[in-house]
Protein backbone atom coordinates (compact mmCIF):
# COMPACT_ATOMS: atom_id res chain seq x y z
CA UNK A 1 0.00 0.00 0.00
CA UNK A 2 1.55 3.51 -0.80
CA UNK A 3 2.28 5.93 1.28
CA UNK A 4 -0.09 8.95 -0.08
CA UNK A 5 -3.54 8.88 -1.67
CA UNK A 6 -3.06 7.27 -4.82
CA UNK A 7 -5.19 6.37 -7.71
CA UNK A 8 -7.00 2.93 -5.53
CA UNK A 9 -7.46 5.20 -2.72
CA UNK A 10 -8.99 8.15 -4.23
CA UNK A 11 -11.44 5.60 -6.25
CA UNK A 12 -11.95 3.71 -2.76
CA UNK A 13 -12.77 7.07 -1.25
CA UNK A 14 -14.90 8.59 -4.01
CA UNK A 15 -17.15 5.65 -3.94
CA UNK A 16 -17.51 5.52 -0.45
CA UNK A 17 -19.57 9.20 -0.67
CA UNK A 18 -23.15 8.35 -0.67
CA UNK A 19 -24.85 8.32 -4.31
CA UNK A 20 -21.74 7.75 -6.35
CA UNK A 21 -21.47 6.04 -9.42
CA UNK A 22 -18.39 5.33 -11.85
CA UNK A 23 -18.36 5.63 -15.73
CA UNK A 24 -16.32 6.29 -18.35
CA UNK A 25 -18.03 9.00 -20.71
CA UNK A 26 -14.59 9.92 -22.58
CA UNK A 27 -13.29 6.63 -22.69
CA UNK A 28 -11.09 3.93 -20.61
CA UNK A 29 -8.50 6.28 -19.22
CA UNK A 30 -10.69 8.60 -17.40
CA UNK A 31 -12.83 7.43 -14.48
CA UNK A 32 -15.66 9.77 -14.13
CA UNK A 33 -17.48 10.44 -10.50
CA UNK A 34 -21.20 11.35 -10.40
CA UNK A 35 -23.43 11.58 -8.12
CA UNK A 36 -27.45 9.85 -8.62
CA UNK A 37 -26.53 7.78 -11.81
CA UNK A 38 -24.73 8.35 -14.96
CA UNK A 39 -26.78 11.27 -15.72
CA UNK A 40 -26.11 12.60 -12.62
CA UNK A 41 -23.61 15.65 -12.18
CA UNK A 42 -19.52 14.82 -12.56
CA UNK A 43 -17.75 15.98 -9.26
CA UNK A 44 -13.87 14.21 -9.87
CA UNK A 45 -12.18 12.66 -12.86
CA UNK A 46 -9.48 10.34 -12.55
CA UNK A 47 -6.78 9.65 -14.57
CA UNK A 48 -3.92 7.07 -14.34
CA UNK A 49 -0.89 7.45 -15.79
CA UNK A 50 3.14 7.77 -15.34
CA UNK A 51 1.69 9.78 -12.02
CA UNK A 52 -2.08 9.33 -10.56
CA UNK A 53 -4.75 12.63 -11.16
CA UNK A 54 -7.50 13.52 -10.15
CA UNK A 55 -9.68 17.11 -11.43
CA UNK A 56 -12.13 17.96 -8.72
CA UNK A 57 -14.58 20.80 -8.58
CA UNK A 58 -13.65 23.63 -6.17
CA UNK A 59 -14.50 27.23 -4.77
CA UNK A 60 -13.01 29.69 -7.56
CA UNK A 61 -11.16 31.15 -5.03
CA UNK A 62 -10.10 28.25 -2.49
CA UNK A 63 -8.95 26.87 -6.01
CA UNK A 64 -6.52 29.77 -6.48
CA UNK A 65 -5.11 29.82 -3.01
CA UNK A 66 -4.73 26.07 -3.47
CA UNK A 67 -2.39 26.43 -6.62
CA UNK A 68 -0.30 29.23 -5.06
CA UNK A 69 -0.03 26.59 -1.87
CA UNK A 70 0.97 23.51 -3.91
CA UNK A 71 3.17 22.84 -7.14
CA UNK A 72 1.04 19.84 -7.75
CA UNK A 73 -2.48 21.70 -7.77
CA UNK A 74 -2.75 23.39 -11.25
CA UNK A 75 -5.94 24.90 -13.17
CA UNK A 76 -8.35 21.49 -14.45
CA UNK A 77 -7.04 20.08 -17.15
CA UNK A 78 -9.24 20.23 -20.15
CA UNK A 79 -12.27 21.82 -17.52
CA UNK A 80 -13.67 24.99 -16.57
CA UNK A 81 -10.09 26.31 -15.28
CA UNK A 82 -12.07 28.44 -12.56
CA UNK A 83 -13.91 26.00 -11.06
CA UNK A 84 -11.80 22.84 -11.82
CA UNK A 85 -8.46 22.14 -10.44
CA UNK A 86 -6.43 18.67 -11.04
CA UNK A 87 -3.91 17.51 -8.40
CA UNK A 88 -0.85 15.09 -9.65
CA UNK A 89 -1.43 12.12 -6.81
CA UNK A 90 2.53 12.23 -6.16
CA UNK A 91 2.48 12.76 -2.17
CA UNK A 92 3.28 16.07 -2.15
CA UNK A 93 -0.43 17.33 -1.36
CA UNK A 94 -1.32 15.80 2.37
CA UNK A 95 -3.66 12.84 2.32
CA UNK A 96 -6.03 14.90 4.74
CA UNK A 97 -6.22 17.66 1.87
CA UNK A 98 -6.73 15.56 -1.09
CA UNK A 99 -9.40 13.72 0.81
CA UNK A 100 -11.30 17.36 2.00
CA UNK A 101 -10.88 18.04 -1.19
CA UNK A 102 -12.94 15.42 -2.92
CA UNK A 103 -15.40 15.96 -0.34
CA UNK A 104 -15.20 19.12 -1.24
CA UNK A 105 -15.96 18.81 -5.08
CA UNK A 106 -18.61 16.49 -4.28
CA UNK A 107 -20.57 18.74 -1.40
CA UNK A 108 -20.28 21.66 -4.50
CA UNK A 109 -21.97 19.01 -6.90
CA UNK A 110 -24.64 17.21 -4.84
CA UNK A 111 -28.01 18.43 -4.92
CA UNK A 112 -29.53 20.50 -2.07
CA UNK A 113 -32.11 18.83 -0.28
CA UNK A 114 -35.11 21.03 0.46
CA UNK A 115 -36.01 21.81 4.01
CA UNK A 116 -39.12 20.02 5.12
CA UNK A 117 -41.57 22.79 6.07
CA UNK A 118 -42.80 22.74 9.87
Amino acid sequence: MSNHVDYAQARSYCLSLDDVVEDYPFGPEALVFKIGDERGKMFALLTQGELANISLKCDPDRAEMLREQYPAITAGYHLNKRHWNTIVLDGSVPDEECLALISHSYDLVRPKRRKAKA
